[in-house]
């Protein structure tokens, strides 16, 4: 559904876009991380048809970003990081202005706006002036603005900036039902919590290239290394020697607590938690500690930098 071969896009002697690639199926999310400039924005406009690629191809729902650009605007719904709302008009005005374009009928307009501004927490402001709303409700109504055509693509650029958590909560949620729903979603944020809560696919770009991509837990595993178990028991080990299954390294020891690299936890973990009990130890705590997509991240970032400076 978001399909993208070496695509790439030059600004003068600048490269903002170098040559990535990517294939986002339908019911998936492909989160796309990376600091200002990076490029970011660039890859959504080629992927919307308002900026033409330097080089390489991109197809949004099956259409060419190029020579079909008209239907790739009707197959997505976007939402920018400048919304471009008119402060004198309300909602209803400013969705039935929208919809028109999108080529919808008065009634279906109506049904699908008031279905979203309720989703949303915007029912009891629909005949407000939009330049009344605060922040966080203009990027609500953007977000609204963006699904109102029911796209099978959205490409959304920060979905939760200035948000409230439970406004913010509504959003990713309504995102998990859209996935569900076989919709397929580019999105762009510097929310990491947010974007491993969300991510089928995480793709980091730095400098206009892809420097990391793959599943949120593979790429923790290729930036981290293998995954840390802890095992904690009641009194102490009292002098325990486990016998280590393959793939097992003990890191940390102390007479309560013991931390240990695992290549591959269901087949060694078992073994290792079994040799434990066997040794009248009274474990009662025995679990992976967590390693944040943060951590990943700025990894990634600090080896790419090692590489570029070297």
């Amino acid at each position: 559904m978001i399909f993208a071969e070496n695509l790439s896009k030059q600004f003068d002697d600048i490269l903002a876009v170098d040559h990535i690639n990517f294939d986002v199926v339908a019911g998936k999310v492909l989160v796309l991380l990376g600091p200002n400039g990076a490029g970011k924005t660039t890859t959504v406009r080629m992927l919307t048809s308002v900026l033409r690629p330097t080089s390489g191809h991109a197809k949004v729902a099956g259409f060419d970003v190029v020579t079909q650009a008209d239907r790739v605007r009707a197959s997505v719904g976007v939402l920018t990081e400048h919304h471009g709302l008119y402060g004198r008009m309300n909602a209803r005005e400013y969705l039935k202005f929208y919809g028109n374009l999108y080529g919808l009928s008065n009634k279906q307009i109506e049904i699908r706006s008031l279905e979203l501004l309720e989703k949303f927490g915007l029912g009891d402001v629909i005949k407000k002036r939009l330049g009344e709303y605060s922040k966080g409700m203009r990027q609500k109504l953007a977000l609204v603005r963006a699904m109102l055509h029911d796209p099978p693509v959205l490409l959304l650029d920060e979905p939760t900036s200035a948000m409230d958590p439970e406004s913010a909560k509504t959003v990713r949620d309504t995102i998990h039902g859209l996935r569900n729903s076989q919709r397929t979603i580019l999105l762009c944020t510097h929310n990491l919590s947010e974007a491993e809560s969300l991510a089928d696919q995480i793709a980091i770009i730095r400098r206009g290239k892809i420097i990391y991509q793959g599943e949120p837990v593979s790429l923790k595993h290729e930036l981290l290394g293998m995954p840390i178990y802890e095992a904690e028991v009641a009194g102490n080990f009292n002098g325990y020697t486990p016998v280590l299954p393959a793939g097992i390294k003990i890191i940390s020891r102390t007479e309560t607590i013991m931390q240990f690299e695992v290549d591959d936890p269901m087949k060694s973990n078992p073994i290792l938690l079994r040799d434990m009990v066997h040794a009248g130890l009274d474990v009662f705590s025995f679990r992976e500690l967590p390693r944040s997509l943060e951590q990943a991240y700025l990894e990634a970032v600090s080896r790419n930098v090692e590489q570029i400076d070297g």
